[in-house]
C-alpha cells in the first residue's frame, strides 16, 4: 500500500505544471506555441525568461518536496525513492488533464536528484551548464543526465542498501530515462534538419530566428520557432 500511496501521490504533484498554467493565465497554450513542449524551457522560449525560469524551478520544487516527503513518510520501503522519483517525473510529462501531453522531465529528474544529494545536484547542474554550452543545446542535458544519474545512485547507494537492492531501485530509475529519452527523439530530427533552437537563443534571438527559417525553408519542414508571431514572446 506505500507504494500505491507514493507512486500515486508522486504522479499527481509531477501533474502540476507551472508552465502550462501561467500559459493559460496569459490566454494560450504553451503546447501548441514555440517548441511545442509544456516545460520550463518552452516558457523561456514563449513567456520570457524570468517567467521561464520560475515556472522551471517550481517544477524542481515539486519533485523535491514530493520526494522527500514520501520518504520520510515511508522510510522503511527500500524503492520508495526511486519509485516516487520516476511516477512525479511521468506526472509532469503525462498529466491526465492535458491529454498525457506535459513536459519532458529535466526539471523533475533536477528536483529528484535534489532530494536524494543536494551535492550531487550541485554536481550535476554544473555537468548541466558545462554540456548545455558546449553543444549549444539544451536536449543533451536531459538526456545525458537521465543516464548518469541512476549509475551514480546505484554506486552510492550499493554499500547501504546491498547491491542487489540497489540495482534494482536503478532500473527503477531508468524507467524514467527510457520515457525521456522517447520524450527528446523530435527535438534530435530537428537537430538532423537544423530547426532546433541553439541555447545561444536567449541572447540571439534574431540570428536564431533566421537561422531557423532558413533550415525551414530549405527543407520545406514547419517549425513554430520559424514564426515569431507563434512564439507568444512578452
Amino acid at each position: 500500500m506505500a507504494y500505491v500511496i507514493s507512486i500515486f501521490g508522486s504522479y499527481l504533484v509531477g501533474t502540476i505544471n507551472p508552465s502550462y498554467i501561467v500559459a493559460r493565465i496569459k490566454g494560450f497554450d504553451i503546447r501548441k506555441s514555440g517548441s511545442g513542449n509544456a516545460g520550463g524551457s518552452n516558457a523561456v522560449i514563449t513567456m520570457g525568461g524570468k517567467i521561464g525560469v520560475v515556472c522551471a524551478l517550481l517544477d524542481i520544487l515539486k519533485a523535491y518536496l514530493v520526494v522527500t516527503l514520501t520518504v520520510k513518510f515511508f522510510p522503511e520501503y527500500v524503492y520508495v525513492r526511486s519509485a516516487s522519483s520516476v511516477a512525479v517525473i511521468l506526472g509532469h510529462m503525462y498529466p491526465f488533464y492535458m491529454g498525457f501531453k506535459g513536459g519532458k522531465g529535466l526539471a523533475c529528474l533536477g528536483g529528484s536528484i535534489l532530494a536524494y544529494d543536494p551535492m550531487l545536484f550541485v554536481i550535476m547542474l554544473t555537468l548541466a551548464v558545462v554540456i548545455a554550452f558546449v553543444t549549444d543545446y539544451i536536449v543533451f542535458v536531459p538526456l545525458t543526465v537521465s543516464i548518469i544519474y541512476p549509475l551514480i545512485y546505484c554506486y552510492m547507494d550499493h554499500k547501504i542498501i546491498g547491491t542487489d537492492k540497489a540495482i534494482i531501485s536503478t532500473v527503477i530509475l531508468f524507467i524514467a530515462t527510457i520515457f525521456m529519452w522517447n520524450r527528446h527523439f523530435e527535438n534530435l530530427k530537428r537537430i538532423k534538419n537544423g530547426t532546433e533552437a541553439h541555447l545561444s537563443y536567449l541572447w540571439k534571438k534574431d540570428k536564431e530566428l533566421k537561422r531557423i527559417k532558413g533550415a525551414v525553408d530549405a527543407k520545406g519542414a514547419s517549425d513554430d520557432l520559424s514564426d515569431p508571431e507563434k512564439l507568444n514572446l512578452k
